[in-house]
């Protein structure tokens, strides 16, 4: 008998995503680094090249906060794009391949894009369709989740996601042009105010956490070695 590797059974029928076992093991610390850098390069790259408007979020707009990079403990990463910008690529792009060259990757790697055929459904009591789209590295299964924002019809000027978080409008735009990780990017607009909301204020400035510490002199976050025995 074949092993289900679908992740589908203790998920309800009505969620799409399943977390699927791609590899039979987890990617080690450095493997992860690397995995997410191309990842997230391959991402910048091909949306760019699709001419679909996207912007980075979350912890992975804290490590852009830092260093311009994912940080060493991050195992994953958060985008957003607009809901016109969601729809338009799920009416070209949804199941697409795309072999993208990232630096770690010279000869390039296939990612995917998937959408969630839910993401038309806007409501935020589709607890179980939050995330929009994936794109998926089909070599080792690490992705990225991309959430779509809607405007709130309700109440001008605010924008949304499914997972109920709420933006002002005039703190996401208009964007910002960046880098992350050698690769063009756009960041919200106020970008300093969105941070502090989410993680604190002192998520701006502690420069210990998760083990690491961050070295101002080569800028980057350095793992804590370990005292001998």
């Amino acid at each position: 008998m074949t092993k289900d590797s679908s992740g589908k059974g203790g998920d309800p029928k009505e969620k799409y995503w399943h977390e699927s076992v791609f590899i039979d093991h987890e990617l080690d610390y450095e493997d992860q680094k690397t995995n997410l850098t191309s990842l997230i390069q391959s991402y910048l790259t091909t949306m760019a090249d699709l001419g679909a408007e996207t912007w980075i979020i979350h912890g992975t707009l804290m490590g852009w906060w830092w260093n311009r990079k994912i940080m060493p403990w991050d195992s994953d990463i958060d985008v957003h794009v607009a809901e016109d910008t969601m729809a338009f690529l799920a009416s070209y792009y949804n199941m697409t391949i795309h072999t993208v060259r990232t630096t770690h990757a010279p000869q390039g790697k296939n990612y995917m894009l998937e959408i969630n055929p839910q993401y038309a459904n806007p409501s935020p009591t589709d607890e179980l369709n939050t995330i929009d789209a994936r794109w998926i590295d089909t070599l080792t299964g690490v992705f990225i989740d991309v959430t779509a924002v809607h405007p709130k019809r309700t109440r001008p000027g605010l924008m949304y996601c499914k997972d109920n978080h709420i933006y002002r409008e005039a703190d996401v735009f208009p964007l910002r042009d960046s880098m992350f990780e050698d690769r063009p990017v756009r960041i919200p607009y106020n970008y300093v105010e969105l941070l502090q909301a989410e993680y604190g204020k002192k998520s701006l400035t502690r420069t210990m956490f998760a083990g690491h510490i961050f070295n101002s002199t080569s800028m980057e976050w350095e793992r804590k070695r370990k005292k001998p025995p």
